[in-house]
Order: C-alpha cells, then structure tokens, then sequence
C-alpha cells in the first residue's frame, strides 16, 4: 500500500539548516513538523543523498574504507502517522530474510537504551517486537549517539532500530563474537538498515517536543545492500563502482586490487564523480561559498588524488561522465540528459586546479628546500588556503620528505578563520511563540489578491549579524516567499490599532515566513496583509519577462539551452542559462526581438493550476532540473506554441504589461554557463533615456558630426598621436636625466650604488628612469626618489640580480 514518490534534489533549497539533502527523511521534513498534510500515509522511494560536512561529514573516510560514500541511495519506506514499531520492524524483517534471502545468523539488531539527562526511557517497545524475530543474545542495546536519530540541531528526531550483517568469514565469527563488533567501525560489521521512528523536535532551546503524529522512516543503504546481496567485502567491488574503476585502470594502466594507495585513489574517485555529477545536474555549480564550496572540494580531493597517486597530470575526470550517464539511464536520467554540460564544468575545474596544484607544489618545495624536521602550520595552512590544498595532501608531501606538519599551528589557524566567519555571519532563533494551532500550511492567496484578511498563528525571534528580526507565520498569505529564483514580497501586516511593516517574505521548507524588524503583541491576533502592490507588478513584469527569453534563447541558440539560474526582483531580471559561448551582438538582437515581438502581441497569460504532473510534462512544459515537483504543479504559458514552464513564480496578466525590454550584459558565469541581466518597463524605458542622453551629450562635445562613431574613432587616433609624441619626449627627458646621474654613482659597503632625488613631473617619469638606469647600469643599485605633489612622494629601489643572491 505505499506510493512510490521520485527523489528530491540533492541540493537543498528552502532549508536554512541544509546544504544538501543528508537523508532520505529530508523531503518529508514538514509532514513531520505538521506543517504540511502527506499526500498519502505508506510512501516508498529511493533518495539521493549527499554526507560531507556538517554532523554527517563522511568525507574522510571516503575510499579508504570500504562502505563509507559522498553521495549514495538511501532506499525508504515511510509511515506519516499510520503504521509503526511493529510493523516497521516485521516488514523489515521479512524483507531481509525472506525476499533477499540474507542468513538471519549473519543479523543483528540494535535498540535504543534511553538517557536519563534526556527523560528517555529504554525502548522496551522496539525490544520487545524484536524478540518475536529474534534470539535476545543478538539484540543490542545502543546510546544515544548510535540509536537516536537527530537530523540537525533543530527539527524531526526519535529513537532507532538498526539491523547489522556480520559479512565476516567463517573462521573470523569463531574467533569473536559478532555482537562484540557492531557499531565499532568493523568494516565487515556493518549497518545495513536503520528504523527511526520519529516522535519528537528538537527545538532550539534543546528540549525535546512530542510531534502530533508519530512516523516511520526507514533508511537502507543501496550500495550496502548490493554489496551483501552480491557477496562482496567492499561497497566498491560491486558493479555499482566496477564499471568506473576498471576505465580509469585501463586508462591509467595501473592494475586494480594490487596496491593499498592507488586502490584508494580509484575508489575516491569513483565516489567522487557521482557526487559531483549530481549535485551539476540538480543545479549546484562549484564556487568559492556555501554548498558550492563543498562540491568543489570533493572534485579537487578526486583530483589531488589522481595527480599524487595515479600520475594524472591533465583533466581527466570529465572524460568519465558518460559511462556514469549510461550507467543511471533509466533511474535517473538528468545526468544523461546534461552530460556535455556536466563534462564541460568538470573539466574547466580540473583545468584551474591543476595549475593552481602545480603552484601549491613549487611553493612547498621552495619553503620546505633546507628543512630538516618540521613544516610549519603556517604554510600549511596557506597551501590550504590559497591552493586549495586539503591538509592530508600537505602531510603526504611532508611525509615524502621525512618531515612533520605543525597541526597544532594548523589547527589553530583555522579554527581563527572559522571564528571569523562565523561571527560575521552568526545567527541564532528563538523557540516558537504559539499564537494559534493549526495542522494545514498556510494557504498562498497571492495569485489572485495583493490583500487579505489573515490570522497570526506564531511567530519566533531571529537574530543574523547581531540584527534583531521576527519571522510570523499566518494562516493564509497575499505574500510570495522567495524561491523559485524570485525575490519574496514587502508589505505591510495591519493589525489593530498599528502595523507592522514586512521586509520580506521568505519560505523554511514549505513555511512561509514573514520578515519584521518590530515584535508582535500578545493581542496581535487578527491581521489585513498588504503586499506593496507597484513592487509586485515589476517582479512579475520581471519573471514574465524571463520565460519570454529564454524561450528566445532557445529559438536563436537551440535546444540545449537550459535554465541554470535566476533572480527576478522589482528592478531587473538575471537568467543563467548553459551555452559554450559567448554570444554575438547578433544573436543578442536578436534574442531581444523575439522578446519584444511577443510584448507588443499582448499575449495573455494561460495559467493551469493543480494540472497533474505527468499531464503538464506531456503537454510541452519545460521543468527545471534540480527543482522538486510534487503530483500537482502549476503551468505558466504566454502561447503554448512559445512559452510554457512549470513555475510557481507570479506573473504578469499579459505581455503587453511588460511594457519594454532591454538586455544590459551579457557575461560568462563558469564553464558553459553564460548570464544575461536585462530590464524592463519602466526601467528599460530610463536606461534607453539615460543611452539616448549620454548619446546626444556626446555629440555635442564632438561638434555634432554626422557620423558620430567615426568621430570618436578619429578623436582616440588623434589622442594616441598626441600620447605617443609626449612618450617620446618624456623618454628623452629621462635618457638625459640618467646621463646626468651616471656620473653621481659611488661606492658604499663594497656596493656600487646611485643614490639621487629628482625632480619629475609624474611617478610614471620616476618609474621610466629607474628602469632606464637598471638597463644601462645593471650591476649598479639605484635608489630614486622624488616629489609627485604637495602630498605625495615616491621611491623607486633597484637591486642588481648578483646582489639579490647575497
């Protein structure tokens, strides 16, 4: 009786708490709060997730043991508020023994023991269930730590259940008991499936709060279980990492299985191509910050390990992308589907990496020439910094040579600039303060209506770089919450007798969140919600807008063109959108006369909503990758022929109210990744003014030709005469004023050496003659100074090379 539901998103949005999707509970997340009705009660899936920072942080481990992943499948099953301990633990059971055949003597269970400092009592429910499966010598009872599950510091959480398989060898289970090795790291003892029933949120304050309802989330790793279904010892010899190991063996013509390190590197960077292929497809690009700042660590870690270990010197993982595509095609078909896309970014990381890696290297080597024991944490922790060096790489080097790394420095260095960071970004929230209860989301009325009669339900105080602000939930809402690319909404919430004024409105999951820098009152109750209505009409000119381009970017550069990005605010729109190239002045024109054209036919909007998903897709609209789409979604077409997209965005009525259209740039965003900014309406209408103005301003200085370009042109030709002829006069100036010195130069501390003040007419003047003096005394040094201005002075010091080696 479960429904299959597809998976989420790797990348997290609408979660301040996430980076990344770290469980297959994720997805369900407001189910659990109550913020959001399940759609069904039994639902089953398999979830991509990714375990790299934060409490999950897995990364170290990867390819060096044998089950750790970045990313990996967590099969699920899922009980909002039906079935519980019982049932949960006999279909698993079954599923386990019966159906994948596994030995039930290899299994063990584990329960939780409860914590006195938590008020939680042994889960003498889960045990008791157990007992009817199997014998109490191999149920074992786990803290805190291994059998109660926590998402976050805040949110879902409960006792667990987890189902061991001891993979050992005959002669290995005589010798020790396999109940001795669960949950100590052995990694032929390991976990293969995890019950956590969920009954509490961890709130803020860290108290624990019983949930309404009580649920069921079931987690089960798929490339454990492959591995114990295919006998292997690793996770990493099943065929789910064969196929791209055994082609960077053969690429490398290094054997697999023959050396601990190489082995190692193989398996890193296996891992690591799915991680990254997933999060490109779902709309993650490498960057320097936040979710992308972890995806380009994970690809320099595969790369670092290619270069140290495999000799890999030259881009080389973006060549894997297709085996990796084939291999998912038909389970998850977005890295089919922008595998070029996904090479191409792959291989411009490994590009800049790998000069950066050859720079890191010289500077170690350069620093680390005459030591003998010790490599200071400084310069580890530079190389780190700077080159992107993980701290194991410096080690490894270190260790090449017979030396130690200072990671005591090292540490404390770090720990200074994550202090740092953290300060300048520091946030804390409040508890809920509850006003009025109420199960449903709120409902979003800002379709239809800019104003709305609404009641206040809670509201929690939140304070971000020492600014105090208050995050309000209604029941009902005018206001759109920024996602989707578009910016939230500002307003105002009337109450009775004062009004709070809304800064924005953002959305936390699927909670819609109202932003005020002025606290509620106790008798806050009842409230009329006002979206600034002239604000919102730009946005959705805006977001209109958008649609409209990149259908045209489509029609001028093709069909691989796809949505990348967005930001759709009041005073302009930016569209990434992937293309290997620039684009012409040309196409640009172009690009923005389709727009046009389509502005000035007025075209109505077509608006469907709660269409079914599968009907939407078959009708021609254009999904996003990496956005989450539930059964029911709302189509946005300005004529079905030209644009139509699954949006959630808020539109204009008609083309003809977008009024103007004018793209401002177009620029390179990362490896065929181009952006373009460009307005509309009324602020089209005043950058046209301000071009138009500047134009004429121009002209007029210019005496008004008739061919003002040929103008300027003949003006800079001139300009450049005129630069050229005073250069030569400067340079002459300065050939005689070296002349002059050359007879001045005496000796000082066995040093043939000029020292003068000059009288110059600019710092460029003192710059060219000591450059000029170095050319023709090169084994003098020469010091130069002189007076710019009133308030500016100058020294120019020159240092023959034989004495720069002393």
């Amino acid at each position: 009786g479960h429904k299959i539901v597809p998976s989420s998103p790797i990348v997290v949005k609408n979660d301040p708490t996430l980076l990344f999707t770290n469980a297959g509970m994720n997805q369900f997340k407001d189910i659990f709060l109550g913020n959001q009705p399940a759609e069904a009660t039994r639902v089953a899936d398999t979830q991509k997730c990714l375990r790299v920072s934060g409490k999950h942080n897995d990364l170290e481990e990867v390819g060096v043991d044998t089950y750790h992943h970045t990313m990996f499948e967590m099969l699920g099953n899922w009980s909002f508020g039906d079935y519980f301990k019982k049932e949960a633990i006999a279909w698993s059971w079954e599923l386990l023994t019966r159906v994948y055949g596994i030995n039930p003597d290899n299994l063990y269970v584990t329960v939780f023991e409860g914590d006195a400092s938590e008020g939680l009592a042994f889960d003498q429910e889960s045990y008791d269930n157990w007992l009817m499966h199997i014998s109490a010598d191999k149920i074992i009872r786990g803290n805190k730590k291994d059998n109660f599950w926590e998402m976050g510091d805040t949110g879902p959480c409960g006792p667990s259940t987890e189902i061991h398989v001891d993979l050992r060898s005959p002669e290995e289970k005589i010798k020790v008991n396999g109940a001795e090795l669960v949950n100590q790291d052995h990694p032929q003892v390991i976990e293969i499936w995890n019950n956590v029933f969920i009954e509490f949120s961890r709130q803020a304050s860290g108290n624990l709060v019983p949930l309404p309802q009580k649920h069921v989330d079931t987690g089960m790793g798929f490339e454990r279980l492959v591995r114990v279904l295919q006998g292997k010892s690793s996770n990493y010899d099943t065929d789910i990492f064969q196929g791209i190991i055994q082609q960077i063996s053969s690429d490398t013509g290094i054997p697999y299985g023959h050396d601990e390190m190489t082995d190692i590197a193989m398996r890193v960077m296996a891992d690591h191509l799915r991680a990254i292929c997933f999060c490109i497809a779902d709309g993650q690009m490498p960057s320097n910050i936040g979710a992308g700042y972890v995806i380009r660590r994970i690809l320099r870690r595969a790369i670092r390990y290619g270069y140290t270990h495999l000799g890999i010197k030259t881009p080389y993982l973006y060549k894997l992308v297709p085996s990796l595509a084939n291999q998912f095609k038909g389970v998850f078909d977005e890295i089919e589907n922008q595998k070029e896309f996904i090479a191409a970014t792959i291989e411009s990381e490994e590009k800049g990496f790998l000069r950066t890696l050859q720079l890191g290297i010289s500077r170690f080597e350069d620093e680390t020439r005459d030591e003998k024991a010790m490599v200071s944490g400084k310069l580890a922790f530079e190389l780190f910094d700077t080159f992107g060096f993980p701290k194991d790489l410096t080690n490894l080097m270190a260790a090449e040579r017979g030396l130690k790394v200072d990671m005591e420095e090292f540490d404390k260095l770090l720990a200074e600039q994550k202090s740092k960071s953290k300060s300048a970004g520091v946030s804390s929230q409040g508890d809920w303060v509850i006003i009025a209860e109420r199960e449903a989301p709120t409902e979003f009325v800002g379709y239809d209506v800019l104003t709305a009669p609404a009641q206040l339900l809670r509201y929690r105080r939140v304070e971000k770089k020492g600014t105090e602000q208050y995050q309000i939930v209604l029941d009902k809402t005018p206001f759109y919450a920024e996602s989707g690319g578009q910016v939230g909404d500002v307003g105002h919430l009337k109450f009775a007798g004062r009004q709070l004024s809304i800064v924005d409105t953002i959305k936390e999951n699927n909670l819609i969140l109202h932003v005020a820098v002025e606290e509620p009152s106790a008798g806050d109750t009842l409230v009329l919600a006002e979206v600034d209505k002239s604000r919102r009409q730009a946005i959705a000119a805006n977001h209109s807008a958008t649609h409209l381009m990149h259908s045209a970017l489509k029609n001028v550069l093709g069909g691989h063109v796809q949505q990348k990005g967005s930001l759709v605010g009041p005073d302009y729109l930016r569209f990434d959108f992937s293309h290997p190239a620039k684009l012409t002045p040309a196409e640009l024109d172009e690009v923005e006369d389709i727009v046009r054209a389509q502005i000035r036919r007025n075209v109505a909007l077509q608006e469907q909503r709660e269409l079914d998903l599968v009907t939407a897709i078959s009708q021609g609209a254009t999904a996003l990758f990496g956005e989450k789409y539930g059964s029911k979604v709302r189509v946005i077409s300005f004529d079905p022929e030209f644009s139509m997209e699954l949006c959630g965005g808020t539109h204009a009525a008609s083309t003809g109210t977008i009024g103007n259209f004018l793209i401002q740039s177009e620029t390179g965003v990362s490896a065929g990744v181009r952006r373009i900014t460009a307005l509309t309406g009324a602020m089209a209408d005043q950058a046209q003014r301000t071009q138009r103005n500047q134009l004429n301003q121009i002209g007029a200085l210019l005496k008004n030709p008739k061919d003002i370009v040929m103008a300027i042109a003949d003006t800079i030709s001139r300009a450049k005469q005129a630069e050229h002829a005073a250069e030569k006069l400067r340079m002459e100036k300065v050939r005689r004023k070296a002349e002059e010195l050359m007879n001045e130069k005496q000796e000082i501390g066995g040093i043939e050496t000029l020292v003068a003040h000059v009288p110059i007419d600019d710092e460029e003047e003192g710059k060219a003659l000591a450059f000029h003096l170095r050319k023709t005394m090169p084994a003098v040094l020469v010091a130069i100074g002189g007076v710019v201005s009133a308030d500016k002075a100058f020294i120019w010091i020159v240092v023959p090379a034989e004495i720069s080696k002393m």
